[in-house]
């Protein structure tokens, strides 16, 4: 099959084709790019209006049409025209995902505005650093999100904000989502360089500090386009690999999708909500996590894709209604944020007979997957994420920066028009990351002989919890803000449910005494409650360090028992 793989993979990408391939020059750097990608998102929003009455949004007992959600993006986009946003200005939005977090999106986005994503778990301070990061003019924000920003918005007298599904009275310093959105509008006639800034996505930062990473227009659309060719191009090739004639384009049911994880990332935003939209799909959105309503939904709705991190997928599985519920509208099932364990890919056809396993890997700096493997060839090779996709050149180079051979391990650097402008506000560490178009993307890998990567490790100093990732450095800063401790280290344990849990080792100051659960107070006052030790080892004598000063964690970790946890 993988030899009718190649054969369909030349077919897709040739010229005159839908996801045909060409070298453009960004920036002065020579990349690829699709050469039917839409020119902005613009465009790809305006595109989907032929959709009509067809769903696209359903929450709860919402249902809402692409014709109405055209109106209502229309409506906001005019709205904040006379709020003074213009071309290049930020508007941040923060909320659950409710459906007005994609409508605000498409507002923003299409009149040529840049949207900040701000992560719903974000603490004040953390929510007063990126607004101060990223102005914007205006926030879109719901109860809880408006109640923290609250208390601290005496530091944005300019910032106008609006208030969706409040339950709360802020009509004193913020205007109604419902009455803007209420009337007709017009989308604000604007020309988008592709190569402009789309969103602002947050993505922590190694020294503690979240980067704003600045994903274009040309970013995201290609980044849509990777993902639809992958959903094409590996159906084709098993279709040829089974004497069968291929499905036409277009002719698959419409697309289902539940959207189980948060829109500020580029798994549910990019690679979930941007493409079903895009192929006229319904996204079904969930107020929070719940393996029941998961259930529950997949059953009512129909849904066919099901795109999220592995312990939801796990969680489903074992959930004490999986049996009860009709699961068969699913046809795949997986995602990215973190690997999916080998295990898994195996038990979910066990499971769900109609069903297919897939995984895309992919950073917020590459707006969404670098590489993808689905159906059998996720079978086939469970502990691989696939092939670079068609807008990707992908190497492993070693601590000198030289490129390495097939099968040799090293750092994966990749190049190509989804890979971001940079980070905002933040020169030096653009520099560091982004080097003549290559970005470092921080993980250990190697490229097998036909071109298919396995991630081996990570280099950055991280903990992927759940999805999320979690900088130790921030975390560490945060504990040493407590006066009585004296040396911390922060990293990450193994764990059954979410892949990792942050776990802290400490060393309190002589004389105090240190107590694991006013530490967790303690840090929820300064970072998101997902940051927050889950395991804390206070030590009695301070941590071991190297000739050059530095703690030696991976030896720390190794001497640490579960057990003696608190």
């Amino acid at each position: 099959m993988y030899a009718e793989l190649k054969k369909a993979w030349n077919e897709f990408t040739s010229p005159g084709q839908m996801f045909e391939v060409q070298r453009t020059k960004v920036h002065g750097v020579d990349i690829l790019a699709y050469v039917h990608a839409p020119n902005s998102l613009r465009d790809l929003w305006l595109a989907s209006a032929g959709h009509g009455d067809n769903d696209y949004l359903v929450y709860q007992d919402e249902r809402i049409s692409y014709s109405e959600a055209h109106r209502r993006v229309a409506a906001v986009a005019q709205a904040l025209s006379g709020m003074g946003v213009s071309p290049g200005d930020r508007v941040a939005i923060a909320m659950r995902n409710y459906p007005e977090w994609l409508l605000a999106y498409w507002a923003i986005t299409s009149m040529g505005a840049v949207a900040v994503g701000m992560n719903a778990w974000w603490v004040p301070h953390e929510m007063e650093y990126a607004l101060q990061d990223s102005a914007p003019k205006v926030l879109i924000a719901d109860e809880e999100r408006l109640q923290r920003f609250d208390e601290i918005r005496d530091k944005f007298p300019a910032m106008q904000a609006i208030a969706v599904r409040p339950k709360s009275d802020f009509s004193a310093w913020a205007r109604s989502w419902d009455e803007m959105a209420a009337g007709e509008g017009t989308l604000p006639e604007v020309t988008i360089d592709p190569d402009s800034d789309a969103c602002i996505f947050y993505t922590s930062g190694t020294t503690g500090r979240p980067k704003g990473a600045q994903l274009t227009h040309r970013s995201c659309t290609n980044n849509v386009m990777n993902v639809a060719f992958i959903n094409s191009v590996q159906p084709r090739a098993l279709a040829y690999a089974a004497g069968v004639e291929p499905a036409a384009p277009g002719s698959e049911a419409p697309l289902r999708a539940l959207v189980a994880t948060p829109l500020f990332h580029v798994t549910a935003n990019n690679c979930v909500a941007q493409v079903a939209t895009l192929v006229g799909g319904c996204l079904v959105h969930m107020y929070k996590w719940d393996a029941g309503e998961a259930l529950r939904l997949i059953e009512r709705e129909k849904v066919s894709a099901f795109s999220a991190v592995p312990m939801m997928t796990r969680e489903l599985m074992i959930h004490p209604d999986f049996a009860k519920r009709d699961v068969s509208s699913l046809k795949t099932i997986g995602g990215g944020g973190a690997a999916m364990q080998p295990d898994l890919v195996g038990k979910v056809p066990d499971a769900m007979p109609g069903t297919r396993p897939n995984t895309g890997y992919g950073l917020t700096e590459t707006s969404g997957i670098i590489a993808a493997l689905a159906l059998e060839f996720f079978l086939d090779r469970p502990t691989s994420v696939g092939p670079a996709m068609p807008t990707f050149e992908a190497k492993c180079i070693d601590s000198e920066g030289a490129d390495l051979a097939a099968n040799e391990i090293g750092e994966l650097v990749v190049r190509g028009a989804p890979v971001i402008k940079g980070y905002l506000n933040r020169p030096d560490a653009t520099a560091e990351s982004i080097v003549d178009g290559w970005f470092r993307t921080g993980d250990i890998a190697y490229i097998d002989e036909d071109g298919f990567i396995y991630l081996v490790d990570r280099a950055k100093d991280m903990v992927l919890r759940g999805g999320e990732n979690v900088y130790c450095a921030e975390v560490e800063n945060a504990l040493f803000s407590h006066d009585a401790v004296a040396e911390c280290v922060v990293f990450a344990v193994p764990d059954e449910r979410l892949g990792e849990e942050v776990g802290a080792a400490i060393y309190p100051r002589p004389g105090e005494t240190l107590d694991a659960g006013a530490l967790r107070e303690h840090c929820k006052a300064v970072v998101a409650p997902f940051k927050v030790p889950r395991y804390i080892w206070l030590l009695d004598e301070p941590l071991p360090r190297n000739a050059n000063g530095k703690f030696v964690k991976r030896a720390l970790q190794d001497s640490l028992a579960l057990k003696d946890a608190v």
